[in-house]
């Protein structure tokens, strides 16, 4: 059994505003449209009454023609959540190429003699997102492998490729501790293989009933202290486990209980420092590859002279963003945007990320509406998007060399392979739009989005952004799979799509979570 750190969810108050449509008739020299109930059907499936006092934008182009089939609020600035992530990937791929990579390096100061390095070992970052624990036990074994035995100085972390500014503009304060809201740095370590980065994993495995639970942690070497005791209850007792961080230090609060015989739970969270953390995680790794570093691990300052040693090339980018759009990876997505800052424009800072992205917008006729984009990853509530722009970039994306990549790389509707199907992989499914809709979902309190492509029936590719934002009672989830459905099923599906009714657990759970999917992936 696996689930991430818990946490309540927080209420966001509606804004009431008046919806109206555009002008949909049309012209009489317009020829007809291919689809004649689309506005009408999707009108209805708008009057759903979880909409009433919500905001809504819709937006749904021919991506062949450009001609827009269907639009309501089209250029309403609306809070995207995840699918900004469709954003900063695309400009990701047209900035830095989709065969860019991020290279760690172990580099040493001093001199050497024979098997004894009178000095450090810098570990710099390069800003890689997917650095592995295993990573860095292979790096030590090469270390080793290279002949050095004992290193008199210390291990040096170097995170300076990225400022030294870890929370994105307008991050939540209570969200830190939680593995989607993760600090950024030019150096850091993901916990498994979805590349959750500046985590500790924290497993917990009931014991007999009356004795502690034991509770492990991975990597071993992650600078955090424990305190509180969770306990084994009886058999069947259920479970109220949690692990929780406390702000701005490494201390993890444990509580509750796990029923005797029940399977262990992973629960996962930040770590402060993640630059140092790493650092700790190698220095770990070097001495079981038989390496004695003398002092122990210290931030470098990024000015050192070193030499280099050795390094670790990470997957291209065209690969990291599969779990960046799949999983909706908001650590992923930030390392992107630093890395555009750093490449293009020569800072690896939000702001110049942001100003660079901002410039592919425009170099490819998508700056008007002004929106707001201060994050990669749709986290803050600072950010803004029309759908209208939203949709605009899915039509230029698909004529660009890095289009095949993209489109494989969003969530495909209903499909069960996590890292297919992703936030997707439970929506949809027994629908015309299951492993047909290829769409970033986005969702936090108040906030459920989604944006991608169907396919028609007549074989017309369409792009599509549904977008609905300040709704406080049951997410509004199946509107916009209805949507989605409607374009990929044609006009035979009008019928069962009208006005749907909220499914059994959406009218029973609580309101969305802040962070983008999390009650679909288990990672709340």
């Amino acid at each position: 059994m696996t689930s991430r750190l818990r946490r309540r969810t927080l209420p966001f108050a509606a804004v009431a505003i008046a919806a109206s449509l555009l002008a949909g008739a049309a012209q009489a020299d317009t020829p007809a449209p291919v689809d004649p109930t689309l506005a009408a059907d999707i009108d209805a499936i708008l009057s759903d009454p979880r909409l009433a006092g919500a905001q809504a934008g819709v937006q749904v182009i021919d991506t062949t023609t450009g001609q827009v089939v269907y639009q309501h609020q089209a250029d309403a600035l609306l809070t995207p959540a995840s699918t900004l992530k469709t954003v900063t990937s695309a400009a990701a791929l047209d900035l830095l190429g989709a065969d860019h990579v991020f290279t760690t390096e172990v580099r040493t100061t001093g001199t050497r003699k024979g098997s004894v390095l009178s000095g450090d070992l810098v570990l710099r970052g390069g800003g890689d997102p997917s650095l592995l624990p295993q990573d860095l036990e292979d790096l030590a074994a090469k270390v080793a492998a290279a002949g050095i035995t004992t290193v008199t100085g210390r291990v040096l972390a170097d995170g300076s490729r990225y400022d030294s500014t870890p929370l994105g503009p307008g991050w939540a304060w209570d969200d830190e501790p939680y593995s989607y809201s993760p600090q950024i740095s030019g150096l850091t370590v993901a916990t498994d293989s979805e590349y959750t980065m500046d985590t500790v994993k924290v497993t917990v495995t009931p014991g007999a009933a009356g004795e502690a639970a034991k509770v492990t942690l991975f990597p071993a070497e992650a600078p955090v202290k424990l305190s509180g005791q969770i306990t084994t209850g009886a058999a069947g007792s259920g479970s109220s486990a949690d692990v929780t961080r406390k702000r701005a230090v490494n201390e993890l609060a444990l509580s509750g209980s796990l029923a005797a015989g029940a399977a262990p739970v992973d629960f996962y969270a930040t770590v402060e420092d993640p630059a140092r953390y790493t650092g700790e995680v190698f220095d770990g790794a070097l001495a079981r590859h038989g390496v004695k570093v003398v002092r122990p691990v210290k931030a470098a300052t990024g000015t050192e002279t070193s030499q280099a040693l050795l390094t670790h090339d990470s997957r291209p980018l065209s690969e990291l963003i599969v779990p960046m759009l799949k999983i909706s990876n908001n650590g992923i997505a930030e390392h992107l945007t630093k890395e555009i800052g750093k490449v293009k424009g020569g800072q690896g800072t939000w702001g110049t990320g942001v100003a660079q992205v901002n410039a592919f917008l425009k170099a490819n006729g998508l700056d008007s509406p002004a929106g707001r984009q201060v994050d990669g990853s749709g986290l803050s509530r600072y950010d803004l998007i029309t759908p209208g722009k939203m949709t605009a970039l899915l039509k230029l994306a698909q004529d660009k060399p890095w289009f095949k990549s993209w489109y494989e790389a969003l969530p495909v509707a209903g499909n069960p392979a996590r890292l297919v199907g992703g936030t997707l992989a439970a929506r949809m499914r027994g629908t015309a739009a299951e492993n047909n809709v290829h769409a970033k979902s986005g969702s936090m309190s108040g906030v459920d989005n989604l944006s991608g492509y169907a396919t028609a029936p007549d074989g017309r590719r369409l792009a599509f952004t549904v977008m609905v934002n300040n709704f406080a009672g049951p997410r509004p989830r199946s509107v916009l799979d209805s949507i989605a459905v409607r374009l990929a099923a044609g006009p035979a599906a009008a019928k069962s799509l009208k006005a749907p009714a909220p499914r059994t657990a959406e009218r029973n759970e609580a309101p969305a979570t802040r962070w983008d999917d999390c009650e679909t992936l288990g990672r709340c």
